[in-house]
């Protein structure tokens, strides 16, 4: 089989595995958003405007349980704290882009576009900037429009999904695949073990709060563990 020569393609190829988990996860949001209350235009435009699914969980779950709109928007936005770290690994390959551009590129920098691109860039460092940035687009191409359509079957379709269909595994499965061949190195795993433990032991807090405190957790354990292993390599 002769190797893709074109950069968007590529992308395109390397994010596509990702819509095996992308079309369950969109539904599932569609169904959760109208069982919360939502109408189909706004399900529509809430999923336009935030295109993060995880904000997107976390904030119609919130808003369910009555919680007050601070704590959705601090909830949201902790769960998306992981955007700025991907931005600042992106910046080294894609900062040098014209600023539209990277205003676009930053409204589709999700999991998978960050997932795919890490990879693809940390195998081919030195190819072109203009290549660098085809494949970007060329990852979101196969996710964003699957992630619109099944928000919108899900919307439509809603309670109709029978309930063994489990949709509810996409969620897990989506950021298993993600994270996991990205523990390269130890800060990482303290990071990951301390955010797992943290958000199991903190579940009981009300409105979800136990998830942004496992996060300062995680983020801090990550981060004295970077320190202690460069003052032990100085040492």
């Amino acid at each position: 089989m002769r190797p893709v020569r074109s950069p968007f393609l590529r992308g395109c190829v390397a994010s596509a595995p990702f819509v095996i988990v992308v079309v369950p996860f969109g539904l599932l949001f569609g169904v959760v958003a109208t069982e919360a209350g939502l109408d189909l235009l706004q399900v529509m435009l809430f999923s336009f405007s935030v295109f993060a699914g995880a904000s997107q969980f976390a904030a119609v779950q919130l808003m369910q349980d009555q919680a007050p709109v601070l704590v959705v928007l601090a909830t949201s936005l902790a769960v998306n704290l992981r955007m700025v770290m991907y931005s600042v690994a992106m910046t080294p390959h894609l900062g040098a882009a014209p600023f539209n551009m990277r205003l676009l590129m930053a409204y589709f920098l999700v999991d998978q576009s960050f997932a795919a691109s890490q990879v693809e860039f940390e195998r081919r460092p030195d190819q072109p900037l203009a290549d660098k940035v085809a494949f970007f687009f060329g990852t979101v191409t196969p996710i964003a429009p699957m992630w619109f359509l099944a928000t919108l079957a899900g919307a439509v379709v809603g309670e109709a999904i029978p309930p063994e269909y489990a949709l509810d595994f996409a969620v897990p499965i989506t950021f298993l695949a993600i994270c996991a061949p990205m523990l390269r190195s130890i800060p990482h795993v303290v990071a990951a073990a301390v955010s797992i433990g943290a958000a199991l032991m903190l579940t009981g807090l009300p409105y979800g709060t136990g998830l942004l405190l496992a996060a300062v957790l995680a983020m801090a354990a990550g981060a004295g563990a970077e320190v202690a292993l460069m003052r032990r390599r100085g040492a």
